[in-house]
C-alpha cells in the first residue's frame, strides 16, 4: 500500500482566499495542495462584473479568478475537486477526509470554505426555487429576458446585480429591508442611476406563490405594515426574484472542531490562526466586518504567511529537511477554468466565432487527440442552424483530427440544429449540443472532444465500470451560454456517454429552445433532466449524476 503523501500546507477552498493563500505558499515553495468541492473561484464566479478590485477598472468574475488560478497553478500547486466532509486537525499531523473516504495529510491546514448565499426563508422560497426564485444572475439573468425581475437586498450585491439584470429584465425593482441601500454611494449609484431599476424601501417579501411558475409576490412594508400583492404581468408567464442577502459561512463540518461566533463565521488572530495550532482560516467565512474579493485575497496571503512560519518551526523541531523546488512544475488547472482562459465571454455574433490566439490554448488538447472525430450538424433551415454550421467548420479548421460535416436533420430528432460528435468508427458517441456551443459551452465542446478522440478525462477505475453498467439513459442539460457551472455537468454527463455507448448527454441552450423551459418548468440553469425524472437544477458533481442514473433505473 502506498505511503500517504504528507503537504506541508493543504487549502480548503479555492475562492480568492483559498487561490491567494496557494499563490503566497506557492511562491514560498511549500508542497500545497487546494481542495475544492464545487467551482474554483468561488462566489466570484456568480458575479457579473468586479468593479472594485485594485488596478482592474472593471472584470468578469470568472475572468478575475481564471487568471488567479492560473498564477497558482504556474508555482506548481495543485488543485483537486473534493468535498473534505471530516476535519481530524488537533495533532501535528493533519488528516481532511473526502466525500469518498480520501485520506489528504499536511503539516497545516488553511480553512478557507467561504460562505453560501442566505435564504430569506417566506413562504415559497424553497418551492420555486429554479422556477423564479434565483441566486445567480449571471447564470440565470437572460432566462428572465423580457420579464419583470425583483432584486431582494441592499447590500454591494443587490445594487450591482440589479444594474446588471437590467441588460435583460423589462424592469428590475429593487426591494431594500432598510431605508437606504447598506453600501458605498457610489456601488448604489450603478441602481439608483439606472432608468430601469427601481426601489422600493422598508419593503419585504412575505410570501410567494403560483402554479408551475411563480406568478405571484406579497410584499409587506415593515413600517406601516401595509400589504401589496404584486401579480405576473399580462402576458408573461412568470417574472424573476433574486435573492441577495448576505451568505452563511461553510463552517458546518468543523462546529465541534474551531472556535466559531454565534453566526458561524471561524474567530482568528490578525494572523488567521485558529484555536488550533497550525490551523488557519480565511476569507467570507471567517469573524469579520468586510467580505470583499479584495480582503479575502488579503486575508489568504496573511494566512499563508503564519502557515509558512508554522511549518518551518515544525521541520526544524522535527530535523525534517527543507527541500525547497524552486523550479517546480506548473500545475494543471481544473474544472470549468481551466482550458480556456478568459475565453468565457466569447459569444460572437458576427465575423470570426473564435478569436485569434484560441488556436494557441487549445494545442496543448489537441496536441493529445490519437483519433479523427467527425463534428456533425443536424441542419434544418433556420438561421441559427447556419450559424451552427458557421461555427462548427471554424471549429474543425483548429486541428487535423476534426472534421465538419452537415446533413439535413432526420425527421425524429427534437432539438435543432444539433451538433453531434461521431467517432471514426462512425458511430454516434451520444455527445450531442442542441445550440451553438460558445461562450462558458466552448469548454464542454473541447472536453468532449478530448474525452471522443484523445484519451479522455481521468477518473477513478471504479467508477468507470459504474459507469459502463449503466442501462440506456437520455439526458438533457438545460444551459445558459453566461452559466459559469453549466460546463461541468455538461462534461460530466458527457464523460458519461463517451464511456458507455447507450447513454446520450445532450446540451441545449436554453434560449433557442422555450418549449422544453415551458415543458420542464425551467427557469434557472443548470438544470439536468434525466429521462423523465424531475429536473435537477444546480451544480452536480459525478458522483451525483451516477448516482442519479441509479436511481432512475433503481439499481
Amino acid at each position: 500500500m502506498a505511503e500517504q503523501h504528507l503537504y506541508d500546507l493543504i487549502i480548503v477552498g479555492a475562492g480568492p482566499a483559498g487561490l491567494s493563500a496557494g499563490l503566497y505558499a506557492g511562491r514560498a515553495t511549500l508542497d500545497t495542495l487546494i481542495i475544492e468541492g464545487d467551482t474554483v473561484g468561488g462566489q466570484v464566479t456568480t458575479t457579473s462584473v468586479v468593479y472594485n478590485y485594485p488596478a482592474v477598472e472593471k472584470i468578469d468574475g470568472t475572468q478575475l479568478m481564471n487568471q488567479m488560478q492560473k498564477q497558482v497553478t504556474d508555482f506548481g500547486v495543485e488543485i483537486k475537486h473534493d468535498e473534505i466532509t471530516d476535519f481530524d486537525i488537533d495533532g501535528e499531523v493533519k488528516t481532511l477526509v473526502g466525500k469518498n473516504g480520501k485520506k489528504y495529510t499536511a503539516r497545516s491546514v488553511i480553512i478557507a470554505t467561504g460562505a453560501n448565499p442566505k435564504k430569506i426563508g417566506f413562504r415559497g422560497e424553497n418551492e420555486f426555487r429554479g422556477r423564479g426564485i434565483a441566486y445567480c444572475s449571471t447564470c440565470d439573468g437572460e432566462l428572465f429576458t423580457g420579464l419583470q425581475v425583483f432584486v431582494v437586498g441592499g447590500g454591494y450585491a443587490a445594487a450591482e446585480e440589479a444594474d446588471y439584470l437590467s441588460r435583460f429584465a423589462k424592469h428590475v425593482t429593487v426591494l431594500v429591508r432598510g431605508d437606504h441601500f447598506s453600501c458605498p454611494v457610489l456601488t448604489a449609484k450603478r441602481a439608483l442611476d439606472n432608468s430601469k431599476v427601481s426601489v422600493e424601501y422598508n419593503t419585504e417579501v412575505k410570501e410567494v406563490s403560483g402554479d408551475d411558475y411563480l406568478t405571484t409576490a406579497t410584499l409587506v412594508n415593515n413600517k406601516t405594515g401595509k400589504e401589496t400583492v404584486y401579480h405576473v404581468d399580462d402576458g408573461d408567464q412568470t417574472f424573476g426574484m433574486f435573492i441577495y442577502i448576505g451568505t452563511q459561512p461553510a463552517t458546518k463540518p468543523l462546529a465541534n472542531t474551531l472556535d466559531l461566533d454565534d453566526r458561524g463565521y471561524i474567530k482568528t488572530d490578525e494572523n488567521g490562526k485558529t484555536n488550533i495550532n497550525g490551523v488557519y482560516a480565511a476569507g467570507d467565512v471567517i469573524e469579520k466586518n468586510l467580505r470583499q474579493i479584495v480582503t479575502a485575497a488579503s486575508d489568504g496571503a496573511i494566512a499563508a504567511t503564519a502557515a509558512e512560519r508554522y511549518i518551518m518551526i515544525q521541520k526544524e523541531k522535527q530535523g525534517v529537511p527543507i527541500h525547497a523546488e524552486i523550479n517546480k512544475k506548473p500545475a494543471k488547472p481544473v474544472g470549468q477554468t481551466s482550458e480556456l482562459d478568459q475565453q468565457e465571454n466569447t459569444t460572437p455574433h458576427e465575423g470570426n466565432w473564435l478569436p485569434a490566439e484560441i488556436d494557441q490554448q487549445l494545442q496543448p488538447i489537441f496536441a493529445r487527440l490519437t483519433k479523427d472525430v467527425q463534428l456533425l450538424v443536424l441542419t434544418n433551415g433556420t438561421d441559427l442552424s447556419n450559424q451552427l454550421v458557421s461555427f462548427v467548420d471554424e471549429f474543425a479548421s483548429l486541428d487535423n483530427h476534426l472534421h465538419a460535416e452537415k446533413e439535413p436533420a432526420p425527421t425524429n430528432v427534437e432539438y435543432l440544429p444539433q451538433l453531434r460528435l461521431i467517432d471514426a468508427e462512425g458511430n454516434d458517441t451520444g455527445l450531442h449540443y442542441a445550440g451553438i456551443p460558445t461562450g462558458h459551452e466552448l469548454n464542454s465542446l473541447v472536453l468532449g472532444v478530448y474525452n471522443v478522440a484523445g484519451p479522455g478525462q481521468t477518473i477513478a477505475p471504479e467508477m468507470v465500470e459504474r459507469i459502463k453498467k449503466l442501462p440506456a439513459t437520455n439526458i438533457r442539460i438545460g444551459v445558459s451560454l453566461t452559466c459559469h457551472f453549466c460546463p461541468d455537468v455538461v462534461a460530466a454527463c458527457q464523460r458519461m456517454a463517451s464511456l458507455n455507448p447507450a447513454i446520450t448527454a445532450t446540451m441545449i441552450d436554453l434560449q433557442h429552445f422555450p418549449e422544453l423551459r415551458k415543458e420542464k418548468k425551467i427557469m434557472s440553469v443548470p438544470a439536468t433532466m434525466i429521462g423523465d425524472d424531475p429536473v435537477i437544477f444546480g451544480s452536480q458533481s459525478l458522483e451525483e449524476l451516477v448516482s442519479a442514473v441509479e436511481k432512475h433505473h433503481q439499481i
